[in-house]
Parts: structure tokens; sequence; C-alpha cells
């Protein structure tokens, strides 16, 4: 589907490394911060972009990202700028930008223009955390015209239907969620993570990321040894706020991307 998500993970499978995912909330503190950050992350070894879009009223988002989304809303960020934001990078990285968005958001553009306006902007995929495969048909066709990869939340409670169905779904990778909660809590047994990640392996041939609860190098380093991919959200989030009034907030935020990104290196 998406030229830079499938490149990156063809690129990092034939390294023998696994992609660091980072997640940063458009508009925290700034659009213009944030453009900086995406662009020192990926310097700093980031290899996937996810960007959140604020709402505010977000369901799996702990209480780091909400009261980002709440700092973002009240700059006045909007999804229109996010995407200009996202155009303006483009001149300056391709790194693959991954969009997290609640489906009203899209609904107020409509998904055909969305769609159209996200994938000309340069973003490769979409998590909607509230439209599970199985409602996703409004979204769907739009993306897949477009070319957006759409990317499916599974959570370590599904059944061997919902695997599949997920499996079949996702484009880019599939988001397995390491626990049951919001993000930001801490991560669970790496035993079921190892044993969920084993049978959705057995269904689906597409890359797994594995998100919520990573806060630390040593856990990007044991997520990293059963998954494709680590996603780093809420930890980002709260050194982008331990250090929003410093003039060197991003290089604070870069040097902890780098040692997560160091400690993921194989043994």
């Amino acid at each position: 589907m998406s030229g830079r998500l499938d490149s990156t993970f063809a690129r990092l499978r034939q390294n023998k490394e696994k992609a660091l995912i980072a997640y940063l909330m458009a508009g925290d503190p700034g659009l213009a911060e944030t453009e900086q950050l995406v662009v020192a992350l990926e310097q700093a070894g980031a290899d996937i972009i996810e960007l959140g879009v604020p709402f505010s009223d977000p369901i799996a988002d702990g209480p780091v990202i909400q009261q980002a989304a709440e700092r973002a809303l009240k700059n006045g960020t909007s999804l229109r700028q996010i995407l200009a934001s996202v155009t303006s990078l483009r001149q300056r990285t391709q790194i693959p930008i991954i969009l997290m968005l609640y489906y009203n958001s899209i609904h107020a553009m409509g998904c055909e223009g969305f769609c159209k306006a996200a994938k000309a902007a340069g973003v490769d995929g979409l998590i909607v955390p509230d439209m599970p495969p199985d409602e996703a048909g409004p979204l769907k066709a739009p993306a897949d015209a477009a070319g957006l990869s759409l990317i499916f939340l599974l959570a370590p409670t599904s059944t061997t239907d919902r695997r599949k169905l997920v499996a079949k779904e996702s484009h880019g990778f599939v988001y397995y969620v390491s626990l049951t909660g919001i993000t930001g809590a801490k991560l669970s047994n790496a035993t079921d993570i190892q044993q969920n990640i084993d049978k959705l392996r057995k269904v689906s041939a597409s890359p797994v990321a594995v998100g919520f609860g990573v806060a630390t190098p040593e856990d990007a380093a044991r997520v990293s040894k059963m998954a494709d991919g680590v996603i780093v959200g809420s930890a980002i989030v709260k050194q982008i706020a331990a250090h929003q009034q410093d003039p060197g907030m991003v290089g604070h935020v870069a040097d902890f991307v780098r040692s997560l990104k160091a400690a993921m290196v194989p043994a």
C-alpha cells in the first residue's frame, strides 16, 4: 500500500533492525516545534513518526497525551493546519508519517476529501482508535483509493477470529496494544506479549509493532526482541512537557529518542 512504510520495514528487516515509531502530539507546544521535532527525531534514530491530532474527548489516551491534546487545542491546532505542516515537512524529510486521529475529525472533513488531502500532504497511513476494522467501511474505500494505509489496533484479549480480521485489514503494520487500558500505563507481562505476537504471526505476514507501556530504553530493548516495531508515545510527550519552556527542548527530546533507538540495536 504505502511505499514509505513498506520500504522502511523492508530496509530495517534487511539490516536486522527494528522500527522505532515515535509519537508526537501535533501542535504541542506548537506546530513549528512539531516540525522541528520530526526532523530532529529522524536524525536521532526514529524510523516512523506518528502524529496525534488533538481531540477534546480521546478514548484511548492516558493523562499525559490528554494534557498534550489540551495544550495543542489551546494553541488553536486544527487538522487542516496539521496537514499543512506535513506538506511543509515533506520538503525536508521522507520519513513515513502516520496520523493518529479520532473519526469525528475525519467525518467533519468528509472521508473522501480528508483522504485525498492527507495523501496530497504526504501522509502515509492512518490509525483511528475509535474505528475498528468491522466498522471502517466509510473510510476504507477512500483510504484505499488515496493509497493511505489503514492501521488497526489489536488488543491482548482478542480472539482468533479478531486477530485474523485485524491482520487482514491492516496495511503497513499491525498495532498490537500491549495492555488493556490507556496509553502511559506500565508495560505488561513480556511472556503474554510474546505469546500474542506469535499467535498473530500465524495469521499475518505484516510487521507487528507494539505500543502502550514502552517508557524506557530497557522497555524498548525488551519489546524489540519480540516485535518488528516499538511505539513510544507518552514517554516522549512527557519529555516535551518537561522541557517546553527550555530553548533546548528539541535537543532534550532527540537525546531521549536516541537512547531508545540505541537500546534496540540487535545483540
